[in-house]
């Protein structure tokens, strides 16, 4: 008489090079991920220039510092200007206590006030004038170094 075994019905699959495979992906899309974006706020659109251009050198210490408007789903402009900074939204005229403890930080970590580049991200529809408020806040923050964000403008 004949012994019949029993031969199980499923295939198990080996899991662990799909496993190395995630993990190799994950650390291609870390390595290639455009960290200068990182600190740009949607929030704010802009101004088109042909004259804007990326900088030719990195700046190695940098303040970003987003202007914009909060909007509705339809673009409409929703609250007078803001400076999108920290999670927290701040009426530009009000924002020389934040800029003098990020001074104050720099100081700590024993940056040179001279070595730190505020860089300003703001909207197309910010008015002037409050930007220049801005850099004047700034300045009695003691930064001294300043640059404007600008989308380049593509000439067909």
């Amino acid at each position: 008489m004949r012994i019949q075994r029993n031969k199980p019905n499923l295939a198990e699959v080996d899991m662990t090079p799909m496993i190395d495979i995630v993990f190799q992906l994950i650390a291609f899309f870390m390595i290639v991920t455009n960290f200068e974006n990182t600190k740009a706020d949607e929030r704010v659109k802009l101004p088109v220039q042909d004259l804007a251009k990326p900088g030719e050198v990195a700046r190695q210490k940098e303040l970003m510092l987003n202007v914009g408007f909060i909007r509705d789903q339809n673009g409409v402009k929703r609250s007078k200007t803001l400076l999108f900074y920290a999670g927290e939204q701040i009426p530009i005229l009000e924002s020389a206590r934040v800029l003098k403890r990020e001074m104050q930080i720099y100081k700590d970590l024993k940056t040179d006030p001279q070595d730190v580049t505020v860089v300003i991200r703001a909207d197309r529809a910010a008015p002037t004038g409050l930007i220049q408020e801005l850099i004047r806040l700034c300045q009695e923050a003691e930064f001294q170094k300043f640059a404007l964000k600008a989308t380049q403008e593509v000439n067909r």
